[in-house]
């Protein structure tokens, strides 16, 4: 699936997704506007939008005139790209108009109608496009090349035809492609089983803590309770909810056995030799980035050990379990922060990033870019958006006078000024990132404001917690899902050699990956038996195929970057830009690259273990004091 295919899905399906109703809260007609994000800089009025509706529809009609067309000569390909994109911008802004209105007040059912009208014309965008991409797909490559030469303008859409052209050795005749498509009916089977199963027929265990109280183990509860203080309750809390994946691990395991072949006969279908070069070939990513990433983790787990035995150090246990891994270094300081605080904050923590960065993010605060407050109906979360291209990105926030607040902003700004300077540097049609650079932007903006909260930090105890929490997150993203990845890489190998796979199985390939990366046999942190369980409690292994190892990479390059940009100063900075304004106008492999770090070399990650050391000696010295 193409970006901008996926794209089209998100605006269409996606766009409300997790709502709550704040009964407490503040009714919206009562917040001043500096707190409220000014639509009409879309839309001025919902007659202007539907205007724009009215005007896609007209164009669909027009559009499907260049079926059979395309390869006929260069001005045609050009005038059907033109039109295309066109559709597609308009689309997306008026689904962030409608989307960021729904989300105003997820009640009106007024506003939720413009969602479905939306939708319906998506529908139908959809139907008439669906011979663009496979047309496009049969005009031989010398003859793309030379309608280039003719029509210069046709670089505009260089990334979208080569995205549809190097697909060329992995696509199929109609035929085989009508049969693989047929497929698609029950190729999510697997996570739906699983999603059904997990959140609502399995059985939640029920538990009785010290204190007397009762808790009942859901998926979500016990995120919640996991970090309890009681050392007991937590060993309890952790081998009830495991043990009771475990009773079910010949069906859980049946069922991602399935998912795995599966993207197994998919994957070998379409002419791959893994499963790993199918799933990375639509960002156009290289297995090495992958495998490189599993040894360079593999290479650090001493640093890794280092931070489990201070842990250990600073919980005042005799020997770190699991259990124990989620529990904070110190007990969370209670910072508050007002909106202004905040801004004030994170304009104060981005200044490595320069006057220009920082000018634009000011002109977010001054220009109603942002909706902070969380009113009656209002949807939960955060977010970023930046499909209005002709006007500027929006973030949704719910404000909550904490640190958290600070930090999520901070975070979705990240997104924001990489979605404006894509937008203002690039054409439309080359204006959108892809994921594996997705959450860079925002990381780095995380871990300034980290550096900044640590340097300025009132008390001793604010600064262990600021530090801890940060080391928490190496921890949990780094190494956790680069543990994840090394699990789906092993499975997935199985299947392709032929060796047989079950629940059992899938049990000690886990349990073992976990044990060497936490340190068990070495005495480090105890990985109890019961965590052999824990792959049938992650979702990402059901309803994705080698994810969660950009998890891993968006926070190594990040930090990399920030170490870069805090050491260099404005060199580094100017590389930076290079991925912010570069958008989608070539791989993300080689936006990285001539930003400054390759990523397929050590560079980044060794910086990020040097940072992460740095943390570790910062703590050692207060605790030392």
């Amino acid at each position: 699936m193409t970006k901008h295919k996926q794209i089209l899905f998100y605006v269409l399906v996606t766009l409300i997704i997790v709502t709550a109703i704040f009964p407490q809260a503040p009714k919206r007609n009562d917040v001043p506007d500096k707190y409220k994000w000014n639509l009409s800089d879309m839309y001025p009025t919902l007659a202007d939008w539907q205007a724009d509706i009215k005007k896609v529809e007209s164009e669909i009609n027009q559009f499907a005139s260049y079926k059979g067309k395309l390869g006929e000569n260069s001005q045609n390909l050009l005038n059907a790209l033109n039109s295309y994109f066109e559709m597609l911008k308009t689309f997306y802004k008026a689904g962030t108009y409608a989307g960021n209105l729904s989300n105003e007040d997820v009640r009106i059912s007024e506003n939720q109608a413009l969602q479905q009208q939306l939708s319906s014309v998506g529908t139908k965008f959809g139907e008439t496009a669906s011979f663009f991409e496979p047309e496009i797909l049969t005009i031989p490559k010398e003859k793309i090349e030379e309608f280039f030469k003719e029509k210069p303008e046709l670089k505009t859409y260089s990334m979208y035809i080569d995205n549809i052209q190097r697909l060329r050795k992995h696509t199929l005749s109609e035929a085989e492609e009508k049969i693989l498509a047929s497929f698609g009916l029950i190729a999510g089977n697997q996570n739906t089983v699983y999603s059904i199963f997990s959140d609502g027929e399995k059985p939640n265990p029920k538990i009785t803590l010290s204190d007397g109280s009762e808790v009942e183990l859901s998926p979500s509860s016990f995120v919640g309770v996991r970090t309890v203080e009681n050392r007991e309750d937590r060993s309890k809390i952790f081998e009830t909810f495991f043990d009771s994946y475990g009773d079910f691990k010949n069906t859980l395991g049946a069922n991602l056995v399935g998912k795995v072949k599966k993207d197994w006969v998919f994957a070998k279908n379409r002419k791959y030799k893994t499963t790993l070069e199918s799933a990375l070939n639509g960002d156009n990513l290289p297995p090495a980035i992958y495998t490189t990433l599993i040894e360079q983790v593999n290479k650090s787990l001493p640093t890794l050990y280092r931070f489990l035995d201070l842990k250990k150090k600073m919980l005042g246990v005799d020997q770190l379990h699991y259990y124990d891994l989620y529990t904070p270094l110190v007990k969370k300081v209670d910072l508050k922060f007002t909106v202004e605080q905040g801004q004030q904050t994170i304009l104060d923590a981005l200044k490595p990033m320069g006057i220009e960065y920082l000018s634009t993010v000011k002109k977010s605060f001054d220009n109603r870019w942002i909706d902070f407050i969380p009113t009656e109906g209002k949807r939960s979360g955060a977010y970023s958006t930046g499909g209005a291209y002709d006007v500027h990105p929006y973030i949704l926030m719910n404000w909550n006078d904490d640190y958290e607040s600070v930090s999520t902003l901070a975070h979705e700004m990240g997104h924001t000024m990489h979605s404006f300077y894509s937008n203002a540097n690039q054409p439309f049609a080359k204006s959108d990132y892809a994921t594996f650079v997705a959450e860079i932007a925002s990381t780095i903006n995380e871990t300034l404001l980290n550096n900044y909260m640590v340097a300025n930090a009132k008390t001793k105890d604010e600064k262990l917690f600021l530090l801890g929490s940060y080391l928490d997150l190496l921890r949990t993203t780094i190494f956790r899902q680069t543990s994840f990845a090394e699990f789906e890489l092993e499975i997935h190998k199985r299947i392709e050699e032929g060796q047989p796979l079950t629940g059992d199985d899938l049990c000690n390939i886990y349990y073992d990956i976990a044990k060497k990366y936490y340190g068990n046999d070495a005495g480090h942190c105890i990985v109890d038996p019961y965590i052999q369980y824990e792959w049938s409690y992650i979702p990402h292994f059901m309803g994705y195929t080698y994810y969660v190892f950009q998890y891993s990479t968006s926070l190594i390059y990040a930090t990399a970057f920030a170490e870069k940009i805090v050491n260099e100063g404005t060199p580094a900075v100017d590389n930076f830009y290079k991925i912010l304004k570069g958008g989608g106008a070539k791989y993300s492999p080689q936006l990285i690259k001539e930003a400054g770090i390759d990523p397929t070399s050590s560079e980044a990650f060794e910086l990020t273990m040097k940072k992460m050391n740095k943390v570790m000696d910062e703590i050692e010295a207060i605790l030392n004091k």
